[in-house]
């Protein structure tokens, strides 16, 4: 059990680390440019609803 601590579990955490550090770095390399804002686009009725729902808040 003292091999499996000293030895198996910190490697498991760095191979993680190092796999989430290549995924998030990864995203450098796609197409898509993934540093532009999400677009924007207008829900239908989307300000009637808001009106309605703050019209009916109560405190």
């Amino acid at each position: 059990m003292a091999f499996f601590r000293q030895y198996i579990a910190p490697l498991i955490v760095v191979l993680m680390f190092l796999f989430a550090l290549f995924v998030v770095s990864a995203r450098i390399f796609l197409p898509e440019d993934m540093r532009a804002p999400a677009p924007i686009s207008t829900i239908p009725n989307s300000l009637e609803f808001s009106q309605l729902s703050l019209n009916n808040t109560r405190v």
